[in-house]
């Protein structure tokens, strides 16, 4: 009988040992509302700045594993705008998106690599306009009841081949074009 009391104590505490060293289980998040997906680049000099109000993001992530992480952006390109009638026409346009023909970019990084603190680097793959390119992004975590992934890259237009004809003049617009997001999370349904 007393081993009996005995073994039964052991047993739990070597189910809480095996408990305690399973890895741990990254979090499932899709965006919130607040979100944002910023674009920013000069034409003639003067800057402009844009976003994609529609943009969609799914996030598994333990900021324990970074390297287990997956990011997914799909991001609608007639929903592109810089609150600019004129902008947004040429823009949405073949020159540019070409959105009739290439309605969705996509955005996906499997593995973070840690920067430290809170910082993370996503070596992840651009798709837009029918091209996929290698695009990595720097981003800062913020944990919480409603978690916050911030992160910025810069991307090369002309890569894509977005901008044509005359629009392909770095002159008037760079090749460099600023990105920046700010994803408010919660967790997947």
């Amino acid at each position: 009988m007393r081993n009996h009391f005995i073994a039964v104590p052991i047993a739990v505490v070597a189910a809480c040992i095996a408990l305690a060293s399973a890895p741990a289980r990254a979090a499932d998040y899709v965006q919130a509302p607040g979100s944002t997906l910023v674009f920013a680049g000069k034409y003639q000099d003067e800057v402009f700045v844009g976003r994609f109000p529609g943009f969609a993001t799914r996030l598994s992530f333990d900021p324990q594993q970074p390297a287990q992480a997956r990011l997914e952006v799909t991001i609608p390109l007639a929903s592109a705008t810089t609150d600019n009638p004129d902008y947004d026409a040429e823009l949405r346009g073949a020159s540019f998106f070409d959105s009739a023909r290439f309605a969705q970019a996509h955005y996906r990084a499997t593995g973070f690599r840690s920067l430290g603190g809170n910082r993370y680097a996503a070596d992840g793959t651009l798709s837009l306009h029918g091209i996929d390119k290698p695009v990595t992004l720097t981003l800062e975590w913020t944990p919480g009841a409603q978690p916050v992934l911030a992160g910025k890259a810069t991307v090369q237009r002309l890569d894509f081949g977005v901008g044509a004809g005359d629009w392909a003049d770095t002159g008037l617009i760079p090749n460099a074009i600023a990105i920046s997001t700010r994803v408010v999370l919660r967790p997947a349904p």
